[in-house]
């Protein structure tokens, strides 16, 4: 019975049958013709003989493994690799598929390959997640056929595995890396000279053109007799807490992703960027009923909490309960913070209806909501139009466009800070407003 399930006809067997089928059928009318049908038949019976003797000739003739990250990072290019190795004495070629999990709803993987006898090669491929949670690989399938190429032999290497998803971990390396090299500005985020004095004292250095003359340390520069400057640092132990609406707001999808998969991933590298600032990071999350609380540490090591608690956070569809993250807010949080909150608002009257509670966190915390574009109106915007339709269409995308930027004017008049970012470019963006309100001594 396992013969029968790893055995495959190939096309190129049915090509000859028809050959033999025309042969014969033309030997009716040209004697010659069916002496031909005989004489491909025969080959085809001998071929399809030596083609299967080879094929079974080794009882494990290709064995290999599947080589996944203990987890995945979401939204990003994941390598997958897959180990085939040869026993046969010959060279082979090999089909292989993955049974991926399914939901990347991937219907025609399939990698072809030549492998030399007894020999082995590593074959990669990448998968890109565009949520949490855990994903099920199936067995690796291996078709295998030889230079004959009647038939093929299918292995079925038993190679099942869960791998769970978290949330970007390979963006958080990439800012922690530049980050720590200060090569920020090479991936767009800003360099922000510093205004004013901060409380915690660095250093005493030499005057240099652009310095704060305020700065001057004169009694150290008598002694040196060259112009000394007090350098102040950014404060450090800073409270930066990461907030997301879990609402049905957040299920907007962008080039793959939705919105709270976006607001989790940069949630993540904030609070890694934090925590390299000496600062400390938390989160909260909040919806209509149930709520996710990190509260705010310093330790390295403080990522991994943040880390297990976004993998975690789901969302119930429902609109989420503002008067609810006010009471949160006050309950956990101490001191005054940094509160970036990742919503979103489609309308100025959405923006309306919370404004009442945006300025009570605002009282008692700097707040920087953050909320998105929408980059498919701004497509549309930019097209030009062919007909009355599309100028109507045209017309209505302009006005959700400007609600938009209405909402960020509004918020600015009540002494809230925005950001109204593409989805692609959130990252950057809410680094570059962290670094910013650091720089200027509000947090």
């Amino acid at each position: 019975m396992s013969f029968f399930k790893s055995f495959f006809v190939d096309q190129r067997f049915f090509i000859a049958l028809v050959l033999v089928s025309i042969s014969y059928i033309l030997g009716f009318f040209y004697i010659g013709f069916e002496a031909l049908g005989d004489v491909i038949l025969v080959v085809l019976i001998v071929s399809s003989v030596t083609d299967l003797i080879l094929l079974y000739s080794q009882e494990d003739g290709c064995t290999g493994q599947r080589q996944a990250p203990q987890r995945l990072s979401n939204g990003d290019d994941n390598a997958i690799r897959i180990n085939i190795s040869s026993k046969y004495n010959f060279s082979i070629e090999c089909s292989i598929i993955d049974e991926i999990p399914h939901q990347f709803q991937i219907r025609n993987f399939e990698i072809k390959s030549l492998l030399e006898k007894r020999s082995e090669k590593t074959l990669t491929y990448n998968l890109r997640p565009t949520n949490r949670g855990v994903f099920d690989f199936g067995n690796i399938n291996v078709f295998v056929n030889s230079k004959i190429g009647l038939f093929k032999r299918r292995f079925v290497l038993n190679e099942k595995q869960s791998v769970p998803v978290y949330p970007s971990f390979i963006q958080m390396r990439k800012f922690d890396m530049y980050a720590i090299s200060n090569r920020l500005t090479d991936i767009g985020i800003k360099k922000i000279r510093r205004l004013g004095h901060t409380m915690e004292f660095d250093q005493i250095k030499e005057y240099v053109r652009g310095d704060d003359i305020r700065s001057i340390n004169w009694k150290a520069t008598a002694r040196s007799q060259n112009l000394m400057v007090n350098q102040f640092q950014d404060e450090r132990s800073q409270q930066v807490v990461n907030v997301i609406d879990m609402g049905r707001v957040m299920k907007m999808p962008f080039e793959g992703l939705n919105l709270l998969e976006y607001a989790i991933n940069t949630s993540l590298v904030i609070s890694n960027i934090a925590l390299i600032k000496d600062d400390k990071a938390g989160l909260v999350s909040f919806s209509i009923k149930d709520s996710v609380i990190v509260r705010p540490e310093k330790k390295r090591t403080h990522i991994r909490k943040i880390q297990e608690a976004l993998y975690n956070l789901e969302t119930n569809f429902m609109e989420s309960d503002y008067e609810r993250l006010l009471i949160n807010l006050k309950i956990h949080l101490n001191q005054r913070s940094l509160v970036l909150l990742y919503t979103n608002f489609e309308t100025f009257s959405s923006m309306e209806r919370q404004l009442p509670y945006l300025k009570r966190i605002a009282r008692d915390h700097l707040l920087v909501t953050i909320f998105f574009e929408n980059t498919e109106l701004t497509t549309l915007l930019e097209k030009d139009s062919e007909n009355l339709d599309d100028i109507y269409i045209k017309t209505v995308a302009e006005k959700f466009n400007y609600e938009k930027k209405q909402i960020v004017k509004s918020l600015s008049r009540h002494g809230i800070h925005s950001i109204l970012t593409p989805p692609k470019e959130l990252s950057v963006n809410a680094i570059n407003k962290y670094l910013e309100l650091k720089a200027r001594g509000l947090i």
